[in-house]
């Protein structure tokens, strides 16, 4: 998977074939498509290791943040830099384009997996709606950032950093509400 990673970066999806992931572990094409059995299942592996890998990741620096230990914009640059740098919205596009869509459903459902344990160990319910909301807002924006954000914002005359500040503003002030509401319940609580 490493292998698939590393060409995936530096030539793009079309590069992750298996011949050439072959060629990079030292093995031939028929061990790897005896393993993933197409080109396709090779890509679909490396969407899971991804989906995996990531939300791994971001689901620590989540819980470093709800410590006080990383700011918000931690949690935004490194879903942005997992869509763009990371290969992870070329990999989509390139899978969508290909017919190969149900190849994104362990991407999806590692993120689903990561925002079901945010929400089970939320201070309070209304967090999960919070959690969910942000999720997909910042899901979209980093594929879509990924996709067309440098010259969107240039031909907007917007610096590149534009999305990754809108998407952290976003997050915050969700966190500030949500911290306020938590704050009032606490206080009514302790009145009781």
């Amino acid at each position: 998977m490493e292998a698939a990673r590393v060409l995936l970066i530096e030539a793009g999806p079309q590069a992750v074939t298996l011949k050439a992931v072959a060629a990079r572990i030292g093995r031939t094409h028929a061990n790897l498509l005896h393993h993933f059995g197409s080109a396709a299942g090779l890509q679909k592996a490396l969407a899971a290791h991804l989906g995996e890998t990531i939300t791994a990741t971001i689901g620590k620096a989540v819980d470093a943040m709800r410590r006080g230990e990383v700011a918000p914009r931690l949690i935004v640059d490194m879903t942005f830099d997992a869509f763009d740098a990371g290969g992870a919205g070329a990999l989509a596009s390139w899978m969508l384009a290909s017919g190969n869509e149900d190849a994104l459903d362990p991407v999806v459902e590692a993120i689903h997996r990561l925002v079901d344990k945010l929400v089970a160990t939320a201070l309070t319910p209304d967090l999960g709606d919070v959690i969910r909301d942000n999720t997909l807002m910042l899901v979209l924006l980093a594929l879509g950032d990924s996709q067309m954000g440098g010259p969107m914002a240039a031909s907007l005359g917007l610096p590149r950093e534009k999305a990754r500040e809108i998407a952290t503003r976003s997050l915050v002030a969700a966190l500030m509400a949500e911290a306020a509401a938590f704050a009032a319940t606490e206080a009514a609580q302790a009145k009781v």
